[in-house]
């Protein structure tokens, strides 16, 4: 049986560091650990381990910044990580020799240096981000895969692969490289497929020193160098690719060079992002996507919602399934406005929403971030962009969740334009960071339309407005009876009708809390079931303690 050993500073029996429960792990041990920044760097050799957070969309961070080490380093090894942010300063994040390395779901980043480093051994990546660093992925003499990863701002080249490297690289996006995107030397073969190389300062994809890769159904635009480039001597083959607003020559084929060139067919999409027939993807795990939108449909009311986020799930749905076939996939912002009033289940479907779009692999991780403007804006000038930020960089992968943001604006609350730096961050960040994440901001539907308007490009980060009605008194009432039901009470005789009436009378204005004011009427009915119980002079049976009677509902609402 595996040994599982947890790492979690503040519980008592659990290790401090992930250094410690290394130490102590032995072959196909868990590393189970809890939410938190965590400051070290850590080493594996001659063992096989397995990283993973120790809560559901907890958020785990190494952070080796201020040491000289690689983050993670691992030699004659087996390592899973899942779900980490790692980060590192003048070294490696990752780097492994003679390893099995698996990384899923990863945020790295490192100020120089590469984001992994492997030499031997096999290398598996899988929705990994890397930003910031001197190369992306540099790998040496292994196998392994790249898949629907995201490499980019890195100061030299995106992706290395040298010294007979072959690995497959399907559905990544390497964008925004000071250098080369890929580049392959020293007898590399990769298999680069259905991904996007964009924006480098040099060639997109360069193949030198006898190298041969096959590289199909990719685009490869907006580069300061050739699009492709093979040297003398290389060979491989260029299949149906795109190649589009770059340096002259889009091909750039040395005499001596002999890769086989199939052209595009001259209707083919521009983008072509996918894992073609080499390993088609399965659009994330089905089973948890059914059991979720069952759990969106047993919500009380919101038809309208669930058809809006239905259809949203279709339609990423669909996207993976053409993606994985090397179909063209139009670009989809997942940030959402939730307009309506409070009590509606607008921070319930936007949970939700952001565990369909894990399961979908769509976003790495569940991480579910709600903020409020207290947790953006702050004192002076400066602070808010810091503070807005770091909330940002905590929830990617998952959900930003900003409850009441029509606050954030110039003409509301105090703060002057501290608000106003907060939305300037955030579009800014929505943008460079579209398929990192989803943010959804939430309010009263007039006061976001008010939102929407302080900033030229806030309106359009977000792809659609989900408006959230009012519970009508029948719902309330169903409201009610699930949480006396969860709660093991029971609704006696006329207290549905009592209820109803109850809802149907009571005041609607702009600050009527729906779902609010039935939890606040039952804590009300509850207590008053309590103080009735409680001067009957004896021990009450066990019906008498789960019933709700009518004259409960009424000393509450004053009815009667």
């Amino acid at each position: 049986m595996n040994r599982t050993l947890l790492v979690s500073p503040a519980q008592r029996g659990a290790y401090a560091t992930i250094g410690d429960a290394l130490a102590a792990a032995t072959d196909d041990s868990v590393i189970a650990v809890a939410p938190g920044t965590y400051f070290e760097a850590i080493y594996l050799t001659n063992k096989r381990v397995r990283l993973v957070a120790a809560e559901s969309g907890g958020s785990v961070t190494l952070d080796s910044a201020r040491m000289p080490h690689p983050t993670v380093s691992c030699r004659d090894a087996a390592l899973v990580i899942e779900g980490f942010t790692l980060r590192s300063g003048d070294a490696p994040v990752v780097t492994a020799r003679g390893t099995h390395l698996s990384l899923t779901g990863c945020d790295l980043a490192a100020h120089f240096g590469p984001g992994v480093d492997v030499t031997g051994g096999r290398v598996e990546l899988r929705k990994c981000t890397i930003a910031g660093a001197q190369y992306g992925i540099v790998m040496e003499d292994a196998p392994g895969t790249v898949e629907d990863c995201r490499i980019t701002d890195v100061a030299e080249d995106g992706i290395i692969v040298r010294i007979g490297a072959a690995p497959v690289i399907t559905a990544s996006t390497i964008q925004g490289c000071g250098r080369r995107g890929v580049y392959v030397y020293q007898f590399g073969r990769p298999t680069i497929e259905g991904c996007e190389v964009t924006q480098t300062g040099d060639v997109g994809i360069a193949v030198a020193h006898q190298s041969s890769p096959t590289i199909r159904r990719c685009w490869i635009h907006d580069t300061q160098g050739s699009g492709l480039s093979f040297a003398r001597g290389c060979a491989g083959s260029v299949e149906e690719c795109r190649v589009e607003n770059t340096g002259v020559p889009g091909m750039d084929i040395a005499e001596g060079a002999t890769p086989t060139v199939i052209a595009a067919r001259p209707d083919a999409p521009a983008l072509k992002l996918g894992g073609g027939d080499t390993e088609p993807a399965t659009g994330g795990d089905a089973e948890v996507v059914e059991a979720l939108l069952a759990e969106l449909d047993s919500m009380v009311g919101l038809t309208g919602v669930k058809g809006e986020v239905r259809g949203l799930i279709d339609e990423i749905q669909v996207n993976e399934w053409r993606r994985s076939a090397g179909l063209s996939v139009g670009g989809l912002s997942h940030h959402l406005i939730f307009a309506g009033a409070p009590g509606t289940g607008k921070t319930t479907v936007a949970r939700l929403y952001g565990k369909l779009l894990a399961a979908l692999g769509v976003l790495p991780k569940g991480a579910f971030k709600e903020v409020s403007r207290r947790d953006l804006v702050g004192q002076y000038l400066g602070h808010t962009a810091e503070k807005t930020s770091a909330a940002f960089e905590e929830a990617r992968g998952g959900v930003l969740f900003i409850d009441e943001a029509y606050t954030l604006s110039r003409s509301m609350g105090s703060g002057g334009d501290f608000g106003q730096e907060s939305i300037d961050t955030l579009v800014k960040l929505m943008e460079d960071h579209r398929h990192e994440i989803a943010v959804i901001a939430a309010g009263y539907t007039n006061e976001m339309d008010e939102f929407l308007s302080t900033n030229p490009g806030l309106a359009s980060r977000f792809s659609k407005t989900i408006v959230f009605e009012n519970y009508s008194p029948p719902e309330l009432v169903l409201i009610v009876r699930r949480m006396c039901s969860e709660d093991d009470y029971v609704l006696g005789t006329q207290v549905e009708a009592a209820l109803l009436l109850h809802f149907d009378t009571i005041e609607r204005d702009a600050n009527f809390g729906n779902a609010r004011e039935a939890r606040k009427l039952f804590e009300g009915v509850r207590k008053a079931q309590a103080q009735r119980l409680r001067v009957l002079g004896r021990r009450p049976s066990l019906d008498e303690l789960r019933i709700i009677e009518k004259s409960d509902v009424d000393t509450v609402t004053g009815a009667g």
